[in-house]
């Protein structure tokens, strides 16, 4: 979460500034998951729809490959082993974009680090999208809470000040006598 600065004229001339958290935007949704407003509800059929479609047509791409491995005699072993290697990556990529959606990754190992499994597995990763997008934007729960927790630390930083501190300093020397030169 970052804060923000709007600068706005008001109709008496004066420049007010507003600050505080602003949503992080979420791939296909923007900013729109904050007030679930702006078409969210199509956003999330569209996303889950395209999701298991893209998921169907990269099935029916490894099976092409399966098939041109089975033309092609290699064996039953290699053949074996394409499907475990695809169902194992897929699995991993499932699970690992899953945890994405609820928590941030910790520690040295950051999404850079698994991309060539995802991308093996980019099934699992197409699969995750489809399901998490039936019950909300992929990611939503985790940016809703680090975004509430941002405006509520803004609103208790934000009241817990006691004032402007420059009309404090001349309340301070209020009573100290005039100088006389």
């Amino acid at each position: 979460m970052s804060e923000r600065k709007n600068t706005s004229k008001s109709d008496g001339g004066d420049t007010s500034e507003i600050t505080g958290p602003r949503p992080e935007p979420i791939r296909f949704f923007g900013t729109t998951w904050v007030d679930r407003d702006g078409g969210y509800g199509l956003r999330r059929a569209g996303v889950a729809a395209g999701a298991l479609a893209a998921a169907v047509a990269g099935c029916l791409v490894l099976r092409f490959a399966y098939q041109g491995l089975v033309i092609a005699e290699v064996g039953g072993f290699l053949n074996t082993l394409v499907i475990v290697m695809f169902a194992i990556c897929s699995a991993i990529a499932f699970r690992k974009t899953w945890e994405s959606f609820t928590r941030r990754p910790a520690g040295t190992v950051g999404p850079d680090a698994l991309r060539s499994l995802k991308m093996i597995g980019f099934v699992g990763v197409l699969l995750a999208y489809a399901v998490r997008a039936l019950a909300e934007a992929p990611g939503e729960k985790l940016h809703r809470t680090e975004y509430e927790k941002a405006s509520a630390r803004y609103e208790r930083r934000r009241t817990t000040r006691a004032g402007n501190p420059a009309a404090r300093a001349t309340h301070k020397n209020r009573y100290a006598k005039p100088k006389r030169g």
